[in-house]
């Protein structure tokens, strides 16, 4: 194999591809990089067993300066690999891989370094999904939904299930769930030019959404997600991601969200998100790190407060846009508050309670049957 190609671009590649490698995997060749070039472009794999990222790179966009002298394959260290190209002298690197041995001589001026490659054979074989039954999405909504539901997935391993999001496509709505039992999110979108027969049920790995949110650029590309029995593949401009799929049956969350309410504040979101901010400073120094809010409706007075034993405490009145209902005190985690806070943007938002003791729900007033979060509260008693 021998080819030259843009220095910059390359870079710039096995950046996002190694995203997938990591240095801890129990299967040696996975800590590679593979890279196969034929006539027309240069394909780039990292894998971690759990996320496999694609790049291609082809010869037809001028920018990447790619000539393919010889076709082939090889696994290179990635670490080491991507560490030199960031580091060589020109913009355009050659890179030729000797047949009977594998190694690999990387040149750029007057630069050149030779590295020990691994059998492309060897490589795990990424999973075959029929990418004729896909669905297309807005890229900038659907990182939008990954980035309001991922907060909510559990980091405990003991119920593997709840580490990730949970995805219903159903009469052309797909609807995206995470929760870790304290708090819940979840967030729907139409897709009016999908078949409304068809039904998807899967769940990915929130740490798989976390990366493949990264690689959604800002400018409104089309994602295309594809399903198979236990990966899902997503297809963005010339990326491929695929992820395994977990496991088992999602617990129904729909029956948690309450339809009624007795207590009702709204709020301009960024000056909410600032007071539970300032009201964490203290309770963040408390052994059980809790905030309180106390709603008196007939006042039309709600206040925020916290405090630390060994620090002290702090008060806050804050300016609801309305308020209707019964005199509650509820307490919460103000981090579970805040995440759920920043996933609103620039809105008014909704808080709606029950009691001080069941979980309540944060909705935007506008667009509010798309879009709900749910917060446990926290006994103080």
């Amino acid at each position: 194999m021998k080819f030259s190609i843009n220095r910059i671009e390359l870079t710039k590649r096995l950046n996002l591809v190694s995203r997938a490698i990591s240095s801890k995997t129990t299967i040696p060749i996975l800590t590679g990089l593979k890279l196969k070039a034929d006539n027309s472009e240069l394909v780039l794999t990292g894998s971690n067993a759990d996320i496999s990222i694609e790049n291609k790179i082809l010869s037809e966009d001028s920018n990447n300066m790619l000539t393919v002298v010889e076709t082939g394959s090889v696994v290179l260290p990635a670490r080491f690999f991507t560490g030199i190209v960031k580091k060589l002298p020109e913009d355009l690197v050659t890179i030729e891989v000797n047949k009977e041995n594998l190694q690999t001589i990387i040149k750029s001026g007057a630069a050149s370094f030779t590295i020990n490659g691994l059998n492309a054979d060897d490589y795990p074989h990424l999973p075959e999904i029929d990418t004729n039954n896909s669905i297309e999405l807005n890229g900038d909504i659907f990182k939008e939904m990954i980035s309001q539901t991922v907060i909510a997935v559990s980091n405990q391993e003991s119920r593997p299930i709840l580490t990730g999001v949970h995805f219903v496509l159903k009469n052309a709505e797909l609807m995206a769930v995470a929760t870790d039992s304290h708090r819940l999110s979840q967030r729907k979108i139409k897709l009016p030019q999908i078949d409304a027969e068809k039904e998807y049920d899967l769940i990915i790995p929130g740490s798989s959404l976390s990366e493949l949110s990264k690689m959604i650029s800002e400018n409104n590309e089309t994602v295309k997600m594809n399903v198979s029995e236990n990966q899902v593949l997503f297809i963005v401009g010339q990326n491929s991601f695929y992820s395994r799929l977990l496991e088992g049956n999602y617990p129904d969350t729909s029956r948690l969200i309450p339809d009624a309410s007795t207590t009702n504040v709204e709020f301009d979101n960024i000056e909410l998100l600032g007071a539970i901010e300032r009201a964490s400073i203290l309770s963040h120094e408390s052994r059980n790190n809790v905030v309180k809010l106390t709603i008196n409706p007939s006042d039309q007075v709600v206040k925020i407060s916290g405090n630390s034993p060994d620090v002290g405490n702090v008060e806050e009145k804050l300016d609801p846009k309305n308020v209707d209902g019964n005199d509650l005190e509820i307490s919460f985690n103000p981090d579970y508050m805040k995440d759920a806070l920043r996933a609103f943007g620039k809105s008014i938002i909704k808080i709606s309670f029950t009691s001080s003791l069941r979980p309540f729900t944060l909705l935007p007033t506008e667009d509010s049957e798309n879009f709900v979060e749910l917060i446990t509260p926290v006994r103080t008693f």
